[in-house]
This record gives C-alpha cells, sequence and structure tokens, in this order.
C-alpha cells in the first residue's frame, strides 16, 4: 500500500510539474497573462497546438470532465452519508440509498445550472482553487493532530520524520496560501 500511494502521488506530481510548466511556457511566451473565458483559455493554446487549440481544449475539457463529474459527485455522496449516518454506496441500490443518490443527482443538476445561472467557470475554478489553497493548512494541521494522537492511532502514531515532513508542508502551505492571499486581493 505504501509502495502505490509513493508512486501514484509522485506520478500525479509529475504530471503536475510538467501542466504548470507548459503552460507557463505556453502563456508566456504568447503574453497572455490573465484569463477570465473558456474561449480565452483554448486560444492560449494556440502557440502551441495551432489550429488544433480549440479541439484539443474540448478533447481536454470532457476528459477531464468523464472523470472529475463522477469522482467529486460520489465523493460528495459519501461525505454526506458518512456525516449523517445514511446508507450509502455505489453498490447499493437506489430505494437502499436513496439520499446518497439523491445527492449525486442534486450535485450534477448544480453544476449544469452554474452554466445557466451565467456564472463563469473559469472564475469558479479560480475562487476554488483559492479555497483549497486557504483551508489546505488547516486540514494539513487536523491531520497532524490526529496521526500524533495515540487514542486514534494507537501505537501507529507519526514517527519523527512524518512530523518534520507533515510540519514543514504546513508552514510551507501556510506562506503559499497568505501569498495567495495577498498576490489575489492586495497585490
Amino acid at each position: 500500500m505504501r509502495a502505490d500511494v509513493n508512486i501514484g502521488m509522485l506520478f500525479s506530481n509529475l504530471v503536475m510539474f510538467f501542466i504548470i510548466l507548459t503552460t507557463g511556457s505556453v502563456l508566456a511566451a504568447g503574453g497572455v497573462h490573465k484569463i477570465d473565458t473558456v474561449e480565452q483559455a483554448a486560444q492560449a493554446l494556440k502557440p502551441l497546438a495551432g489550429d488544433m487549440a480549440y479541439y484539443l481544449f474540448a478533447l481536454g475539457v470532457i476528459g477531464t470532465g468523464l472523470l472529475a463529474i463522477p469522482v467529486l459527485s460520489g465523493s460528495l455522496s459519501y461525505i454526506f452519508a458518512e456525516t449523517f449516518g445514511w446508507e450509502g454506496g455505489l453498490d447499493k441500490k437506489f430505494h437502499e440509498a436513496k439520499g446518497f443518490y439523491e445527492i449525486i443527482a442534486l450535485s450534477l443538476i448544480a453544476g449544469l445550472a452554474m452554466n445557466y445561472l451565467g456564472i463563469s467557470p473559469i472564475k469558479a475554478l479560480l475562487y476554488s482553487a483559492i479555497l483549497y489553497g486557504v483551508t489546505a493548512p488547516v486540514i494539513i494541521a487536523m491531520i497532524l493532530h490526529i496521526c500524533n494522537n495515540k487514542k486514534i492511532m494507537g501505537e501507529r502514531v507519526n514517527g519523527k520524520r512524518a512530523n518534520i515532513l507533515g510540519i514543514a508542508t504546513f508552514v510551507l502551505m501556510t506562506v503559499a496560501a497568505l501569498a495567495l492571499l495577498y498576490f489575489q486581493f492586495l497585490g
């Protein structure tokens, strides 16, 4: 399990690094510093993909949607089911886990409604990224607290190395969150 997690984290971070590197070099070379619409995002790919930019962007959005929509709506349903003690799980039939499947349906409808309400998907992504960035240090602190609590973890509490890495991550994410807020709203 440890090797699986470590390999998965390595590859996900490697992919993220190259996405950031490619995006930064393409946008900087194209003189693009601000993207407010989906059309501008597709247009920003033009220096890299030429006339195929719109098709490449559409393929990326569709692929991401096919991956993210079921995962996000399912995750939200699991969160509600765990929080409120509902029966839940994709292995259950609708009548066995009605609330679980209703949350999936409501989250899908809410996602579709954003388009019809005129909510910019780019701004929604930006503000959700800001929210994730601001809440990350809080979540890291909670995880560190839980991982060092003998009542919860028993003899499997964090070791010294895990705590040093966890605290370093907490400090780094706190500084990054503060910088994000400063540059987004004041800088």
